[in-house]
């Protein structure tokens, strides 16, 4: 038979005794049971007595927490945290240093008990240790020469004690006089101090600033940026820690006016080539708390972009307006046409043109276009630095794009200004951090401009997805979302650089994400379990049949292409589609683009199915191979018209075998162009 639920089995130690095994009901008072174990060793006064967990913590045993006790505990009988309390306050307070040394050391192990910590701070020992700091420890500084050692030791301990009792939240931060500041501040900026008073010293002012906005001001006027670098040049993680902590937290504190100023002094500092040198780059592994600390100063300093990403572009505004003017000059390698030079209307018609090519929204205005936040004016600055800086590769994306067919361009602008609202979400841009993120990526440390570097790779990455998947104008959010799962897998690999994430992507084409993606779907528990399997096998004769008679269907409509001569395109067209019977292909030119389905009558050429005597698809096609060759066009034979002809619909014709799944449906007016020069 099971002993009762309320029963716990524990052992009880007692210095100097044999322990006890015991058996505590949970449902008696904790006082019934402490009065029960001290009459067991014959101890008197059992209200002077508590119960502890006997492990590394020593947390008290109380009627909150009770229940945590499990079978086969290890408890130790002690004095009650107000004894201990009080024995402590009037030790650390001895004349002998030995002693005062032992008993700061018991009271840092014990202050990380909530129990004991309520109990000494009621007896006003914040207050008490506040004064050793401030002026206590001035006469064992006399003593530092030869008793250094020991003078660390005393104040770390007492610092590591007020760190543990403040941790609980008891006590307010706002209590704390300028001349505790400037002591603890005069830790920090010390040349050379113990680690450990440094560690204790950064943690302490970490606190204030966070927890009060006017202790944040003072420590502010103490604390400069330039006097924390030298703690980041050294090889302890913890210190390199602790100071990150205190830079993201006057980061945090900063006021808005401050943060930017801030920002500037930062790099005016070097703090970022300091941190990639010294701590993401550095021999030891980084632990998790500094992962975090990088990861806080990663968003910190992305939420600079903030107040860009919420701002709307103001159409009046000259200057802004003058921008986008540098883009239309550095794309077109245009001068700025004087006021005089045309007809107003010469000079719009212009402007909207190359507008148009450069992919605004608003061809007349594009200042319009930047009139949404987010991502407001961010996206602006983003095509700028675009332009100015990597001006090949913007000029290429521009005149690529300007020449093609206007369903199949890839707007520069309209994907420039998504792309950066997508890049703003994805790094979180204006939120706060996490607490129990350690999400940090280490290539956003190796360049002084970032996040412009991280837009300008992948705008170019957007565009060779868009061709990748021979995107049209209505495909746009299609393809944003592949470029984000694109960024996003290569963010999850941690690339070390910005070059690193580059070749990251390269490795993530369209055609590898869509592998991905099938993978990741058959590896899925419900896609391999056995009712699935059954289902599959079960329906999909009925499946393939279906998609059989969707692309019969859609040879039956007919689709309408663009003729292509041997120079350049020409604003002609031809149609073709196959019988109702599936016997024969139909094909004509036709003057114009049709609105509907032209007439199988209207149609002058055939091209009986029969005749096909093989397809040919993608780069094995002749116009394919040899598409610069006039001759090769133009030396075709019969047969070979019927192989070429035939290669336009592969992508729909069930006829000869293409009936998997995984083929994309033909989109209307976008197959293979027929290549031949009539």
């Amino acid at each position: 038979m099971p002993p009762p639920a309320d029963i716990v089995k524990v052992a009880i130690e007692w210095p100097g005794a044999f322990p006890k095994l015991m058996e505590i009901d949970q449902k008696k008072p904790l006082s019934a049971i402490i009065k029960e174990v001290c009459e067991g060793w014959s101890l008197g006064n059992h209200e002077n007595f508590a119960l502890q967990i006997a492990d590394a913590t020593n947390f008290y045993i109380t009627e909150k927490n009770r229940n945590d006790i499990k079978n086969g505990s290890i408890l130790r009988l002690t004095t009650s945290p107000y004894q201990t309390a009080v024995q402590l306050h009037e030790r650390i307070q001895s004349s002998s240093m030995d002693a005062k040394l032992e008993s700061l050391k018991d009271l840092a192990n014990a202050s990380r008990d909530i129990t004991f910590a309520q109990e000494f701070i009621n007896l006003d020992g914040i207050s008490l240790l506040t004064q050793m700091v401030e002026s206590g420890t001035e006469r064992y500084q006399k003593l530092q020469k030869i008793m250094k050692p020991c003078f660390g030791d005393l104040l770390s301990f007492t610092l590591t004690a007020f760190v543990e009792l403040m941790d609980h939240g008891i006590v307010s931060w706002d209590t704390f006089s300028v001349a505790f500041i400037k002591k603890i501040a005069s830790y920090v900026n010390k040349s050379a101090m113990d680690t450990a008073v440094l560690q204790r010293s950064l943690a302490i002012l970490e606190s204030m600033v966070l927890n009060s906005q006017d202790l944040y001001h003072k420590v502010a006027q103490e604390i400069t940026i330039g006097q924390l670098i030298p703690h980041l040049q050294g090889t302890d993680q913890d210190i390199q820690t602790y100071t990150i902590a205190v830079i993201n937290a006057l980061f945090l504190k900063a006021p808005e006016e401050k943060r930017q100023e801030m920002a500037h002094i930062l790099a005016q500092k070097q703090l970022r080539s300091i941190i990639l040198s010294n701590v993401i780059r550095s021999p030891t592994p980084i632990n998790d708390e500094m992962a975090h600390q990088l990861y806080v100063l990663q968003v910190l300093t992305f939420n600079l972009l903030e107040d860009r990403m919420m701002t709307k572009m103001d159409p009046q505004d000259q200057a802004q307006r003058d921008i986008i003017f540098e883009l239309r000059r550095i794309a077109f390698d245009v001068e700025c046409e004087p006021n005089n030079s045309g007809s107003i209307e010469k000079r719009k018609s212009m402007y909207t043109r190359d507008y148009k090519k450069l992919g605004f929204i608003n061809h007349v205005n594009p200042a319009v276009d930047f009139t949404q936040i987010p991502p407001g004016m961010l996206a602006l600055d983003n095509m700028l630095y675009f332009a100015r800086h990597h001006q090949d590769a913007y000029i290429r994306i521009v005149l690529e794009n300007s020449s093609r067919e206007d369903k199949h361009e890839c707007p520069f602008g309209r994907s420039s200004i998504e792309l950066t609202k997508m890049l703003c979400e994805i790094l979180k841009v204006g939120e706060l951090p996490s607490e129990n993120c350690h999400d940090f990526h280490p290539m956003f440390f190796t360049h002084d401009r970032s996040f412009e570097e991280f837009f300008c790779i992948c705008i170019q990455l957007l565009n060779k997805t868009w061709k990748e998947m021979r995107a049209t104008s209505e495909d746009f959010n299609k393809v944003m979302q592949v470029v984000r799962e694109q960024i996003m897998r290569a963010l999850t690999l941690k690339p070390n650089s910005l070059d690193q994430f580059k070749s990251r992507l390269q490795n993530l084409s369209y055609t590898e994400i869509l592998k991905i993606r099938q993978s990741e779907r058959m590896n899925q528990e419900d896609f391999q379990s056995r009712p699935i399997l059954e289902l599959r096998e079960k329906i999909q004769p009925e499946i393939m049949e279906l998609i059989k008679q969707q692309r019969l269907n859609r040879l039956c409509e007919g689709t309408c292409f663009r003729k292509i001569s041997s120079r350049r395109r020409q604003d002609k067209f031809w149609y073709c589609r196959l019988s109702p019977n599936h016997k024969v292909l139909h094909y004509g030119d036709l003057e114009e683009s049709p609105q509907g389905e032209v007439p199988h009558d209207s149609l002058q050429d055939k091209l009986p199915v029969a005749d096909i005597k093989a397809v040919i698809t993608g780069k094995d096609c002749p116009h394919m191979k040899e598409k610069g060759a006039l001759k090769q066009n133009k030396s075709l034979n019969q047969d070979e018209r019927a192989v070429l002809s035939a290669s336009v619909y592969t992508s729909a014709l069930p006829l000869l075998h293409f009936a998997s799944a995984n083929l994309r449906p033909p989109t209307h007016g976008t197959l293979i162009y027929w290549m031949l020069d009539k």
